[in-house]
């Protein structure tokens, strides 16, 4: 390998030449960019940037942040740089439906979604068997009153102690506490039936049918203590009429939300996704 992929993210207030000062300094040090994404709010005057590029593999972390200090410091950025050629360390947390897992695993078997699973926890022993499969550590943590605040300390260590990057609710049916929620802030993709906020709780499919919803739906989210208000990464509906059953929404649904989950982690791995106050700036592919 003669070459080493990095991902540099970057926010601040607009101002004029952070572009050139930004691409100038990976310039300097051989880099050559193989992707450049920007946006301007106007409403807040923050500007947003994704640059893709790669440089000489003696090129170190320490001589790429040194050479874009100077502009970090400059125009006051809040940036990230990421070693793309490392594999983001994912957690899968579901409970007893299992079509989101599923769908993530094959997307990382196809090669789709680039990512290691550490670790499948669960409320429910149910996927076990595929997380045996995978070869992945399967945690069985039941969750009551009694016991959440307990079993929130074990995801919080267990992501600490797997240097996890991305904690993944694929269908877990338990609320995260205010207090992991604000700690694992960025950090958590949830999936929900956002486009039915009429019916929530138990079988919002069913109640949807009941209605005669002509379309539902799914978001991917980052999990805030705001019960499915953070900020949207990824959202998608499907049209459906009076013919289908309650089972018909229920399967039409779970394959969207299966697609719009993926589709969400798959921004989020490539740092396509930054966070923009109660909104996101999605980059992209």
């Amino acid at each position: 390998m003669t070459n080493k992929n990095w991902v540099l993210t970057l926010h601040c207030q607009d101002q004029p030449r952070i572009v050139a000062t930004v691409t100038t300094a990976i310039a300097d040090v051989r880099g050559n960019i193989q992707e450049s994404n920007q946006f301007w709010d106007k409403s807040t005057n923050r500007f947003f940037m994704r640059i893709a590029f790669e440089a000489p593999f003696e090129v170190t972390r320490k001589t790429l942040e040194a050479a874009l200090d100077p502009a970090f410091k400059r125009f006051d950025m809040n940036a990230m740089l990421t070693d793309a050629n490392t594999l983001p360390r994912i957690i899968i947390m579901v409970s007893k439906f299992d079509h989101c897992l599923n769908q993530l695993l094959y997307q990382i078997q196809l090669g789709w979604l680039k990512a290691e699973v550490v670790a499948v926890v669960s409320n429910h022993a149910d996927a076990k068997a595929i997380s045996e499969r995978i070869n992945a550590p399967f945690y069985h943590w039941p969750v009551s009153k009694e016991n959440k605040a307990e079993q929130e300390k074990k995801l919080y260590d267990l992501y600490l102690e797997k240097r996890a990057d991305l904690v993944i609710l694929a269908r877990y049916m338990q609320i995260l506490s205010n207090d992991l929620a604000g700690k694992l802030f960025g950090h958590v993709i949830n999936i929900h039936h956002s486009f039915l906020p009429s019916f929530k709780g138990a079988k919002p499919y069913h109640q949807a049918h009941e209605r005669g919803v002509k379309i539902i739906g799914a978001t991917a989210h980052y999990a805030t203590p705001d019960l499915d208000e953070g900020p949207i990464i990824e959202q998608e509906t499907e049209r459906v009429s009076h013919a289908l059953s309650a089972d018909d929404f229920v399967a039409v649904g779970r394959d969207t939300e299966s697609r719009v989950l993926a589709r969400a982690v798959k921004n989020h791995l490539e740092r396509r996704v930054l966070i923009n106050g109660r909104k996101t700036v999605v980059f992209s592919s």
